[in-house]
């Protein structure tokens, strides 16, 4: 199986599949895809560059998801090596993300008035243990509560979901936390073969709201950089829309700011 775009030949792979899925994996390309992909050089390009190109090249009816994925020189098998923060992008995902918050006492009236779509105690644990019980799109729980949501850690922790107080998700401040994925907050964590994806808006955001996105979250990432990392940081980066080809981004001026 070929590797995504920039996975092995760095700056000089200017194009390809950035995640691969089972639509991503047909034999053939589609002739839409095809297309798309003919419009994009050979070359790495300069984020300014990347992403009206991507908005351009996009080619299906429905308003894609706009990713960036960086490939970093860290081995995330050694604790002191993992990547992983949280970032509030400035203009938002173009999506209203559905909060759970688990806490206690006063702290589940004050998620109610933060505006969480769904919040309780102990009877959210077992709804979500006994009914395996899934729809929302991030979870917030206090300190308080977390012997409980151990239980839940096969459910929610494949999926990204269970609460950890380096994402912030684990507070007593459950408002802020509350307002903040509602805003737009991005949780990034390098995965086992040392990427990290992350979206950054919809095609349709004006050109100047997604750069500044993507920007936020790449500047998110540079600063996470681990002490014991190594070389080149970045080793590759591509940003693509959901459907669309990836278009690799020139990571010079990243590891610069990391040198």
């Amino acid at each position: 199986m070929p590797e995504p775009a920039g996975a092995s030949n760095g700056a000089k792979a200017g194009v390809g599949r950035a995640v691969w899925t089972s639509q991503h994996m047909a034999s053939k390309p589609g002739k839409k895809y095809s297309a798309a992909t003919e419009k994009v050089e050979k070359r790495p390009y300069m984020l300014e560059e990347a992403i009206p190109l991507v908005q351009k090249i996009k080619f299906t009816k429905f308003d894609e998801t706009v990713e960036v994925h960086m490939r970093l020189g860290v081995d995330p098998k050694h604790a002191d090596q993992m990547v992983r923060g949280t970032v509030v992008l400035p203009n938002g995902l173009g999506k209203t993300k559905k909060v759970l918050v688990i806490a206690s006492g006063d702290k589940v009236r004050e998620a109610e008035q933060a505006g969480a779509d769904f919040f309780g105690g102990e009877e959210m644990v077992a709804k979500i243990q006994h009914e395996n019980w899934l729809d929302y799109d991030a979870v917030i729980a206090t300190p308080d509560m977390m012997r409980s949501m151990s239980k839940l850690g096969k459910i929610l922790g494949p999926r990204g979901l269970m609460p950890n107080p380096k994402t912030g998700t684990v507070t007593q401040d459950v408002a802020k936390a509350v307002e903040e994925v509602k805003a737009g907050k991005v949780e990034f964590r390098v995965d086992k073969t040392g990427v990290i994806h992350a979206p950054v808006g919809k095609v349709s955001f004006v050109q100047e709201k997604l750069l500044e996105n993507a920007s936020t979250l790449i500047q998110a990432v540079l600063r996470a950089k681990p002490a014991t990392a190594k070389g080149k940081y970045v080793k590759s980066a591509t940003v693509c829309s959901t459907m669309g080809p990836g278009v690799a981004l020139d990571v010079t001026p990243f590891n610069a700011r990391t040198a």
